[in-house]
Order: C-alpha cells, then structure tokens, then sequence
C-alpha cells in the first residue's frame, strides 16, 4: 500500500493502518483488506480521478436508505479512496443461500419508482451506464442500454459495424417480446458470483452494484449468464414474485443482450460471437 493511501485512510478513520492485504474484484483499482490500530478491520478501494469510486459509495448510500439488501456501509468516498465496513465470509453459494438470495433480492425489487431510470449515471464493469429518466422501458432498453453500449463496443473496435446493424434492427423491433406491462424495480445491477458473499448457507451481503431502476428480470437473466443462481433461487422468487411466462424462452436472452455488450467491449472474442448468436436466434 502507498504511504499516500495510508495517509488518506488515516485522515478518513483517525486510525493508522498497520497492515493489508489484496481482496478479489475491482475493475477500477486496487481493493485491500486493511487493519487499523484499533483493530478494526474494513475494505478499502483505492483509484484515480474519474474512476467511479464516489459513484460506487454513493450507490451503496443508495441502497443502504432506499432497501434492506445487505451491503457495506460506506465509511469514506471521492475517487481516489473508498472506505467501507468489511463483510466476513466464507464459502460458495448452495441452495440454502440462493434461497435466502431470492428473498432478498425480491425485496429490493419491491423498491419501485415512477420511471426507468436513476437521478444520477451509474458504472458497470467500469464502463459509464447512462441512467436518463423514460417512462417506457421498451425505450429506456432500447436507447440506453443496447444501442448505448452497442455504440460504445462499435466504437472501441470490439463489434464490428455490420453487427451493430443488426442490433440497431432487433432494438427496433424490442415490442415483440416487450409488451410495455414492465414496471420499475430497483436492481443490483451487477448479479454475477463474485458480487455474492456468502456464509453459514446464508447470504452475507453484496457488493459492486450497479444500481437503476429497470425491469427486474433483467437482473434475473443476468444471474443466469454466468450460472450464478439455479433452481433454488427461482423456484423461491417465483413463490414470492411469480415471473411471467416467456421469460425463460425468450425474453432471458433479450436482455442478456446488454451484459454481453458489456463484455464485449470490455473483452470482445468469444462475447462478440455470443451477441452475434443472440442476433441470430432472434431472426436478425
């Protein structure tokens, strides 16, 4: 750890920092196990200016008032520094957590607004996610998710220009599988594996959010990318928020569209070819 970074957690904490250690994740910086004197320990994040971290404090802030999702309290936030409580855990997820996953995550998405949107843009993978209010979420989809960071991959020379204008032609086509009966649900955002802790078969909490407004099955078809949730996981949100017919056919790989441009952008190879199977499957 740099002495500057020493420095900064001290003036956050009023505690020296008399050791560390590296954690999993961070696409913007370096994430750390600290000890203080008092032997408190908590997680700092550290990057550059811009880099989101006052935004990632803020979305934890976020979902600390707006839900009773099990997050880090945030103890410290600008760009360079973020400073949250640490969440002990241990072990993978099994059906007893996933379970305990779907209550809570039904819950947030009980958290409800007017529109599809946030007051404030929000990062995903490090990425800039625009988060403009719509009252449709056939156009919020549209606009700020798919043909967003479609043009953000098309313009970094991940995807390739033909395949945006196959994209361009399923985005407008989006009200065969989107009927405009979705409703806002504050989301995640972010519902991959490594953004679950677990412990003791339950979920300890969750962390690097991404956080929005949206339709919630779209952070149910992201969970399923990765193979993060399975059955027990549905099988309990669908006794709490039963989820619409169509979803598992259809409109699951509908929305996986936006976390496959993501990591098309991010990573490009094997995801482009993914979104170009997607494009496929739908007739575009």
């Amino acid at each position: 750890m740099r002495g500057e970074t020493k420095d900064l957690i001290r003036q956050a904490t009023g505690q020296a920092v008399v050791g560390a250690r590296p954690l999993a994740g961070g696409c913007v910086g370096e994430v750390l196990r600290v000890e203080l004197e008092n032997g408190e320990i908590i997680v700092a994040k550290t990057g550059e200016a811009g880099g989101g971290l006052a935004v990632e404090g803020r979305m934890l802030s976020y979902l600390s008032e707006m839900s009773a999702l099990p997050t880090p309290c945030v103890l410290y936030a600008d760009d360079r520094l973020l400073l949250m409580t640490y969440i002990p855990n241990s072990g993978g997820l099994n059906a007893r957590s996933q379970a305990h996953a779907a209550e809570l995550l039904a819950a947030l998405h009980g958290v409800t607004a007017k529109n599809f949107g946030l007051d404030f843009d929000t990062p995903v993978g490090g990425l800039r996610q625009p988060n403009t209010w719509q009252a449709s979420w056939r156009d919020f989809f549209r606009d700020q998710r798919l043909l967003y960071m479609g043009r953000v991959a098309m313009d970094a020379g991940r995807l390739p220009g033909r395949l945006f204008g196959r994209l361009e032609a399923l985005a407008g086509r989006l009200d065969k599988w989107l009927d405009g009966n979705e409703k806002p649900s504050l989301v995640h955002g972010d519902m991959w594996t490594g953004n679950v802790l677990c412990r003791g078969g339950r979920i300890a909490g969750f962390v690097d959010p991404a956080i929005y407004y949206g339709e919630a099955e779209t952070e149910l078809a992201f969970s399923t990318m990765f193979a993060t949730f399975g059955d027990s996981f549905f099988r309990r949100y669908h006794e709490l928020r039963p989820i619409r017919a169509g979803f598992f056919e259809e409109r699951r790989e509908i929305y996986n569209l936006y976390p496959l441009l993501v990591h098309a952008r991010l990573f490009g190879g094997s995801y482009v070819q993914s979104v170009e199977g997607t494009l496929s499957r739908f007739g575009f």
